[in-house]
């Protein structure tokens, strides 16, 4: 995608879906740690006795908002619809920042080409011009530009005949009202 006069393919999608990742990873349990010899679990319980507790993580801003199973109070469907037929795996939406950024995750059982096609549609309906290129990898992805500076990317891998997708799009605030 152009993002002030230089191209970086597919960086909204690693970035959208690294916040995926993270709004995912905190939401699941931690894997049970493995056993341990019981003089290394005294040694371990003595440790955890006297280690202090981390300080809690900064919040997020006001207008930031996301979530797992469905789509975040206030997402902007506008600009980027929900596919017919898909399921949404996890979406955010941050209206406070500049620009603004949004990001859905979902899952649906068609060709990924369905599905860049289906928001290539929608994306060109409202200005977004594609950037060439079409993969990163094996993986399809798609990126999209409009002014200059709003960007939106898409990748799209496939498991056993279902396209999980991510989408991730910075744009002027305005542009999510």
């Amino acid at each position: 995608m152009k993002v002030i006069g230089t191209h970086m393919h597919a960086g909204l999608g690693l970035l959208a879906a690294g916040t995926v990742l993270v709004v995912m990873t905190a939401c699941t349990a931690p894997a049970p740690a493995p056993a341990a010899a019981p003089e290394a679990a005294a040694s371990t319980t003595a440790m955890a006795q006297t280690s202090t507790t981390a300080p809690p993580s900064p919040s997020a801003s006001p207008g930031t908002s996301a979530t797992v199973g469905a789509l975040v109070a206030g997402f902007p469907q506008k600009l980027l619809p929900p596919m017919p037929g898909a399921k949404v795996v996890a979406s955010s939406f941050d209206k406070s920042s500049s620009p603004a950024t949004v990001a859905l995750v979902g899952s649906i059982a068609a060709k990924p080409a369905a599905v860049v096609a289906f928001y290539t549609k929608a994306l060109e309906a409202q200005g977004f011009k594609a950037v060439p290129g079409n993969t990163v990898g094996a993986v399809v992805s798609k990126d999209f530009v409009r002014a200059g500076n709003e960007t939106v990317n898409i990748a799209v891998p496939t498991t056993a005949g279902v396209s999980t997708f991510t989408i991730g799009a910075n744009v002027a605030p305005e542009s999510v009202k």
